[in-house]
């Protein structure tokens, strides 16, 4: 699977020097030994915990919610350590966008057994919409230096929208594989199984790639007393955007591509309508569904 054309975010000729470089050298016989893999994390309301809306701006009042890791992200950090543990000597780097309390995110990512984070925090990214959010991390991810594979989550439980891994595939102008439930690297390619109703698929890519993992992929593994000790002498890269090469105009909720303009609480629950079968109970149904434009 390859991608042709110029770089949709205008790339600087450095990173495409660089994925360039690294197709010759997979032509000249692949990659071999360790690999440093890249694992997209994010903080998210709990889905447990009341979320609303933010009076002033409409965007998600994460202040007034329990913040965690993101269930799926924990999902493709699993994933990424299954291939650390498959090919020794590799790396695997967490790299989160979010405001500083989303380090406890981190934290429980490292925890896990990931290396070492790179992290995001500015107060300018407030409200970035999903396009923003993409060229941001591609950003992010371009300070790893030698990276090899990226793997997410297929979505955000906070926004489900599903298409950020895809959109940084195409901006780094790499192959991307979505909704794998399985993954491996054999050389210089990875495979991907995919589970649907309709069957399963078998992906493959060559690497450096993109891959986002489904809810069928593997259970994350519970960080040990060890790894949560040693979580805490793991490097966090913090950067903001002048650090992390990104301008001030490419984020936050004043430029973005899309924004809610008004928003209102779901109306209350209303008590069912209670039917008594006098003989004709069917009847009454039938009309109340009718009534409802559901048959």
């Amino acid at each position: 699977m390859t991608r042709d054309g110029p770089d949709p975010d205008g790339a600087d000729r450095e990173e495409d020097d660089a994925v360039c470089a690294w197709a010759q050298a997979a032509a000249a016989g692949g990659r071999r030994g360790p690999m440093k893999i890249v694992t997209l994390v994010k903080q998210v309301a709990d889905t447990y915990s009341e979320r609303k809306l933010s009076d002033s701006d409409h965007t998600l009042d994460r202040e007034g919610a329990e913040a965690v890791i993101d269930e799926i992200n924990e999902r493709a950090v699993e994933q990424a350590l299954l291939l650390k543990e498959a090919n020794d000597g590799s790396e695997v780097v967490v790299v989160c966008m979010g405001p500083d309390r989303a380090t406890d995110a981190i934290r429980k990512a490292l925890s896990m057994g990931a290396d070492s984070a790179v992290h995001l925090s500015d107060s300018a990214i407030h409200g970035s919409c999903a396009v923003q959010t993409a060229k941001a991390l591609t950003k992010l991810i371009g300070t790893v230096e030698g990276w090899d594979l990226v793997i997410a989550g297929n979505s955000a439980s906070d926004g489900q929208i599903g298409a950020v891994p895809a959109m940084i595939a195409e901006l780094l102008g790499v192959p991307s594989l979505t909704h794998a439930n399985e993954l491996s690297v054999e050389g210089t390619t990875v495979k991907a199984k995919r589970e649907t109703d309709e069957g399963v698929t078998h992906l493959t890519a060559e690497l450096p790639a993109v891959v986002s993992v489904g809810e069928k992929s593997n259970e994350p593994r519970y960080p040990s007393f060890k790894g949560i000790m040693a979580a805490k002498k793991k490097p966090v890269q913090t950067l903001d955007l002048a650090g992390a090469g990104i301008d001030p105009s490419e984020v936050g909720l004043a430029n973005a591509l899309t924004s809610v303009v008004s928003a209102s609480p779901k109306p209350p629950k209303q008590a069912g309508e209670k039917v008594t079968d006098e003989g004709d109970g069917g009847a009454k149904i039938a009309e109340f569904l009718v009534g409802q434009k559901l048959i």
